[in-house]
């Protein structure tokens, strides 16, 4: 039997009826159907999983060092060991940067950088003793799937095996970074040398079957096409049929600025909803989509709570990669703006933790709280 071509009709049935949508179907969302349709469909498939919730959190970001042994074109992180801007933290930063996330009451620290080439994995793990020995109650979000595949080269263990002494030193789950785009002629442009697309699902996988939750991301907006998308997004949902072990999508648009790709234009508003309406219709078997305010822009992450995202991430302190890539949003978000940005979306505001776990604060002592039961 031939295989009808897709219609915004029968993409519309699917959605309606929840039949998954396939390869066919999402180069047509890409290709021939407008902001407007994208939005109403999405929305139908955000509301059926999430209702009128949207999701934030309280964390805050520690980025060790920035010496790095690779050399992506689009990041404007990196730094050479001998480089003026070159920095690698301290105990002391390092559990005052635990002690600054108590003090506010942080669910989450989120924890990435540098593949810095005179540092062990001892020094990696001891980062996560540290901050966990001294705020247990904060979870550790920590190190992309480059990471853990540095960490695999430098000591010749299975990610598997690594991964099983850092939880024992505290790591919660593992975020979502790196992932950038699987297609190999284009991750070949941009970050030829790093971990490939395989090797990120490689990673998630292993950590998924040893009880991890994780996060997924894309990057969009440089040399990547329509059909790379697709085809990243289906590897996402084809990992999570699997072992349903990631918990957020979240759409990351490039900052060209101070990279060696900064000739190229930043994605536009449109394309920013576009590509996380598009997410929410292809990855079924997520839950929850996130617009990253720090990527989006304030202003384009709160419209995005009406095309497919239920999360707005949280008040994110310190964030350094996307700052020096040109981000222009701020370098933190109060809760009571965050609320603010929700409620005037039409949204219902709810803290969560890094499992998606409402949180319950203590209204006398709003650095206090607890998880619901």
């Amino acid at each position: 039997m031939i295989k009808a071509a897709p219609s915004l009709e029968s993409i519309r049935s699917k959605v309606a009826d929840g039949v998954r949508l396939d390869r066919d179907d999402g180069l047509f969302l890409e290709g021939a159907v407008s902001l407007n349709d994208l939005g109403v469909m999405a929305n139908a498939v955000r509301e059926r999983k999430n209702g009128r919730v949207a999701w934030y959190n309280v964390n805050v970001h520690l980025n060790p060092t920035n010496v790095c042994a690779y050399r992506c074109t689009f990041c404007a992180f990196r730094a050479d060991l001998k480089d003026p801007r070159a920095y690698r933290m301290s105990d002391e930063e390092i559990l005052a940067r635990g002690a600054e996330a108590h003090a506010r009451g942080c669910t989450e620290m989120h924890i990435v950088g540098g593949l810095h080439n005179k540092a062990s994995v001892d020094w990696y793990r001891h980062i996560l003793e540290l901050v966990h020995q001294s705020y247990p109650e904060i979870h550790l979000k920590a190190y992309t799937a480059v990471e853990w595949d540095w960490f695999e080269r430098i000591t010749n263990k299975p990610v598997g095996d690594i991964l099983s002494e850092f939880i024992d030193a505290g790591l919660g789950s593992l975020p979502g970074g790196g992932a950038e785009i699987f297609d190999p002629v284009v991750r070949g442009k941009i970050c030829e040398h790093k971990a490939d697309g395989g090797t990120w699902l490689r990673v998630h996988e292993a950590a998924h079957r040893l009880g991890l939750r994780s996060n997924a991301t894309m990057l969009y907006g440089h040399h990547e096409g329509p059909e790379h998308r697709i085809d990243h997004l289906l590897a996402l949902r084809d990992l999570q049929d699997r072992t349903g072990g990631f918990q957020t999508f979240i759409p990351l648009a490039f900052h060209p600025e101070n990279t060696r790709m900064s000739h190229m234009p930043k994605p536009s508003s449109i394309a920013d909803l576009r590509t996380i309406a598009i997410s929410r219709l292809m990855l079924d078997n997520f839950d929850h989509i996130k617009a990253y305010w720090i990527m989006l822009g304030i202003s384009t992450a709160q419209i995005a709570l009406a095309y497919g995202a239920d999360d707005l991430d949280g008040t994110v302190v310190h964030e350094k990669i996307y700052h020096e890539a040109g981000s222009s949003s701020p370098q933190e978000i109060t809760v009571a703006d965050l609320r603010r940005l929700i409620l005037e979306a039409g949204r219902e505001p709810v803290e969560r933790d890094t499992l998606y776990r409402r949180v319950v604060r203590d209204p006398a002592q709003p650095s206090r709280w607890t998880l619901a039961a």
